[in-house]
């Protein structure tokens, strides 16, 4: 009985040692978990338990305790009892992470979609995929490439996998829970959306790349020789923490900001623009608030990514998260299938034509494909690069849309391939290197 007192002690000396150091983080914990349950409980159909039991169970994440409401579609999280947090499901505009003083309103402006099925077999279309052997395809080696992927699911993590070559789905897997119509956060994937709008408006003849970013704040010092070009490169040079292990700028702006736009608005320059590369889901949330600026009404900037981009081509079960405020949390939020973020990948590949309609102009590829200053290479315009060899064995024209917990579009114009692969792993659990090798090796 003494030793069972005393371990009891101990585990509550240990419980209170790690509240107490972690107690800064409780808001972000329990406001990761409340919004990422309700979110993947509204938009992605999933099981609350399996979202707990898979998602949810990981370090500091594991701490709080979030629970669903499905009457109110809400959910509520806290650490202990401690720093409870709020979110609920809003149609069109998906979860939202509340604060205590925050009005809900029975009515509010959602996107206008416009959803049409058309004729065409997938991945241009919304019939089933033709049946298509291609010979020079090495099979096989295909096949062992898409299972060394699945290969340890308590490990690897992997959800779910596309392969379209061609424009022909030629590799296709999911995990159980997951389909090919399952909405899959994209995490990071969501910033090259984001700047998709901006090579859409730019062709379209509506912005330009080079002007001055609108930013009245700015106009009186430096930061007024910021263009949009150096924002979709990140290339403001203005300060920015990027880590989502601490109280960050990214953790505090996601789970405590109501206006995600003005976090890095507010933000010292460390130098002149160009001249530091610097990774900011801030930055892109500011790109975010300027198409806001730039839309003629707040309607206008609720249909801008649905009208001009996702059911352009079919993506019609894309849906990008909104903040307190109402802008687009286009750094992280936006939500879309498997074969969904494989139209996307495939409207890059066909360098922005989607059959027969041109969205965005060829050098939009061009561009945000050239790698800018300062980042080795590995980074071109809010799109990750291969350009400077960080994937041995795979074409150095590889660029993809990159997200946390290992989320992936690939597009390899010189094999005509484009790569979706989903799930709750990186690298190195996550063999990204290894994968990227063994599947294009069955390409010629």
């Amino acid at each position: 009985m003494k030793k069972l007192k005393i371990t009891l002690l101990v585990l509550l000396a240990i419980l209170a040692i790690t509240v107490f150091f972690q107690y800064p983080k409780l808001n972000i914990i329990s406001g990761y978990s409340s919004k990422y349950l309700v979110s993947q409980v509204f938009i992605s159909g999933r099981q609350a338990e399996s979202v707990k039991a898979a998602d949810l169970s990981v370090p500091l994440i594991k701490l709080a305790n979030a629970e669903i409401d499905l009457d109110s579609k809400g959910a509520e999280a806290s650490v202990f009892g401690l720093k409870k947090r709020r979110a609920i499901f809003r149609d069109g505009l998906g979860g939202l992470l509340l604060n205590d003083d925050y009005e809900l309103e029975d009515d509010y402006p959602k996107p206008i979609r416009d959803i049409k099925f058309d004729s065409l077999p997938y991945p241009l279309g919304h019939l089933p995929e033709k049946d298509s052997l291609f010979s020079e395809i090495d099979y096989p080696k295909l096949e062992a490439a898409v299972d060394l992927a699945f290969k340890d699911p308590e490990i690897q993590k992997t959800r779910t996998m596309l392969v379209i070559y061609k424009d022909h789905v030629v590799a296709e897997r999911y995990v159980d829970g997951f389909g090919p119509d399952t909405p899959v956060l994209g995490w990071s994937m969501s910033k090259s959306v984001l700047a998709t709008l901006y090579g859409i408006l730019e062709y379209q003849g509506r912005i330009e790349l080079n002007s001055p970013a609108p930013i009245m704040s700015w106009q009186q010092d430096s930061r007024k020789n910021i263009t949009l070009n150096h924002l979709l490169r990140m290339q403001s040079s203005l300060a920015w923490d990027e880590d989502y292990n601490s109280l960050s700028d990214v953790n505090r702006m996601l789970f405590m900001s109501e206006d995600m736009s003005q976090s890095q608005e507010t933000k010292e320059p460390l130098g002149k623009p160009g001249d530091i590369w610097n990774y900011s889901s801030g930055t892109t949330n500011l790109l975010s608030g300027i198409l806001r600026k730039h839309s003629g009404s707040y309607q206008e900037y609720l249909n801008l990514p649905y009208r001009e981009l996702a059911d352009k081509i079919g993506m019609h079960s894309m849906l990008i998260e909104t903040d307190k405020a109402g802008n687009f949390v286009g750094s992280s939020y936006a939500w879309a299938s498997t074969r969904d973020w494989g139209k996307f990948g495939l409207l890059y590949l066909h360098n922005g034509n989607w059959n027969g309609e041109q969205l965005f102009d060829e050098t939009w590829v061009e561009y945000i494909t050239r790698p800018t200053d300062h980042s080795d290479g590995t980074y071109g315009a809010h799109f990750w690069l291969n350009a400077g060899g960080m994937y041995a064995g795979v074409p150095r024209d590889l660029y993809m849309a990159n997200g946390y917990q290992g989320q992936h579009v690939f597009i390899i114009p010189s094999k005509d391939l484009v790569i979706v692969r989903t799930g709750l792993a990186e690298y190195p659990e996550f063999d990204l290197h290894t994968f990227l090798a063994e599947i294009v090796a069955a390409f010629p």
